[in-house]
């Protein structure tokens, strides 16, 4: 008997794909294609919405013609990136304002200096940063002309990613997103789950701009009669990180996850009871399903993959990603060389927009290698960082975090990170956990799954890595890449 299949699409930061996958996470048929970054001034990054649409519907379209018995469709999509557009013409009014945009810095450091930020973790579980979608709307209702009237005569919609690609698939007839990435915007009030109006009237933006929020398993609409083959309907919603938390199975409070890719963002599922994080952490919703909210801390790091671009691209180190580890091999540690990616600032546990990154320790002997090599021991060093915080929040202490992303095929970087965390690291049979739980949640829109037991039972591990460093090496090298970081945020406070 042929198994059900779901399309699964996948926005994120530097590309929009299409997966086609049979319910037990098989992928079928993919389409992927490249998206172009802009950075207009320093520290902003912005992106084409059309070209989103344009380059998400080209792949839809792709894979539909191998498999239109498509059940049903999910979406996944890179989450606080910002779009406005006109409700009569469908079109922006500016550019996507990406989530790792800086812009709004001092708007959020004055907010900071008022004293808003507790009351805004309060309900949000968010701290205030530019990172988070709120500033990024005030900033376009501010400064794009006609923005702000508009607005207020009801004809404009705000949406991350995921709404404004489903207002599209939609033919217009359908403004909503789900509960995480609501959960993202730091105007969306995680305990009572509305919009909040005293956040709104904070962030002076009119309640008519926002989208409806469903469960991340609903019924999203149907696509347009003419777009595709015919009309499907989609059934499933997440933000990207929280679709690899269903993706990975993460269902059992305590688990961990951790996705590298463009940045590195972990996320703990702490269960059914909010709470706020006294660690730098944000809570986020982990999933809201038939009504039933779980919750999970979330330590994000801007750059993770990101830095070996950067050192591919900006400094041609190496042609390919994949070269960073052999490159890294070339020697026998880091020669007391670190690299702090904080290209865009620094994320969790620091909160520093204004800090830009670093490489430091460089000897008369330092070489591409130890660069290359620091650029991914890294990664290791913000998981702990995360990681330890995880555990002073939750009094939970994992002994197996779930990995995934386009980094993890880097075995230098998956073992070091076993090492510095002194814990086993998993990774799943199937690489592409973000669009698989977006189809995941698809299937369970369509009945095709009955529970989140029934997603459990297909994960499988490909590749377990066991730490075997010694705990004094362990710690001397922390030790350095904690003094790297004092010194960039030390060096920012006085630029």
């Amino acid at each position: 008997m042929t198994q059900p299949k779901f399309l699964s699409v996948d926005q994120g930061t530097t590309s929009s794909r299409a997966i086609v996958f049979t319910a037990d996470g098989t992928p079928l048929a993919t389409a992927q294609k490249e998206l172009k970054l802009h950075y207009p001034q320093n520290g902003w990054v912005e992106q084409n919405a059309d070209d989103i649409w344009s380059d998400t519907l080209h792949c839809v379209r792709e894979v539909i013609k191998q498999h239109a018995d498509i059940t049903a469709f999910g979406i996944t999509n890179q989450r606080e990136t910002t779009i406005l557009w006109n409700r009569e013409t469908g079109k922006p009014v500016y550019n996507a304002i990406v989530w790792q945009d800086r812009r709004t810095a001092e708007e959020c450091a004055k907010l900071k200096r008022g004293g808003y930020e507790q009351k805004i973790v309060e309900k949000t579980g968010l701290l205030l940063d530019p990172y988070f979608s709120a500033t990024k709307i005030k900033w376009i209702l501010g400064h794009i002309e006609g923005a702000a009237e508009l607005a207020r005569d009801g004809k404009l919609a705000f949406g991350t990613v995921d709404s404004f690609l489903l207002w599209k698939l939609t033919g217009g007839k359908v403004h909503a997103t789900d509960a995480t990435n609501a959960s993202r915007t730091m105007l969306y009030n995680i305990r009572t789950h509305e919009w909040d109006e005293e956040l709104l009237h904070l962030f002076g933006i009119p309640r008519t701009l926002l989208p409806e929020v469903k469960d991340n398993v609903a019924d999203f609409g149907t696509t347009q009669d003419d777009l595709l083959e015919k009309p499907y309907p989609v059934r499933g919603m997440a933000g990207d990180q929280q679709a690899a938390l269903i993706g990975q199975a993460c269902f059992e409070t305590g688990m961990v996850k951790s996705t590298y890719g463009t940045g590195c963002f972990a996320l703990m599922n702490i269960g059914e009871e909010f709470k706020v994080s006294q660690n730098k952490l944000v809570t986020s919703i982990g999933y809201r399903i038939g009504g039933k909210t779980n919750y999970v801390l979330e330590g994000s790091i801007f750059v993770a993959g990101a830095a070996i671009q950067f050192l591919r691209d900006n400094l041609g180190f190496f042609a390919s990603a994949a070269e960073s580890e052999k490159l890294a091999e070339e020697v026998k540690d880091n020669g007391g060389v670190y690299f702090v990616p904080a290209l865009t600032g620094l994320g969790a546990p620091y909160w520093n927009p204004n800090a830009r990154g670093a490489i430091l320790g460089l000897a008369r002997d330092s070489t591409r290698a130890h660069i290359a090599r620091a650029a991914l021991e890294a990664q290791a060093y913000q998981t702990k960082d995360l990681m330890d915080a995880f555990v002073k929040d939750s009094g939970i202490d994992p002994a197996i975090i779930r990995v995934d992303g386009g980094l993890v095929a880097n075995v230098f970087m998956v073992k070091f990170l076993s090492d510095m965390l002194d814990r086993t690291v998993e990774i799943p049979s199937c690489a592409e956990t973000t669009a698989l739980g977006a189809a995941y949640l698809a299937a369970l829109g369509s009945g095709t799954f009955k529970n989140l037991e029934d997603i459990a039972g297909n994960w499988n591990c490909a590749k377990r890595y066991t730490p075997s460093m010694d705990a004094v090496t362990r710690e001397t090298l922390y030790t350095g890449w904690k003094k790297a970081v004092g010194v960039v945020n030390h060096a920012s406070s006085n630029i």
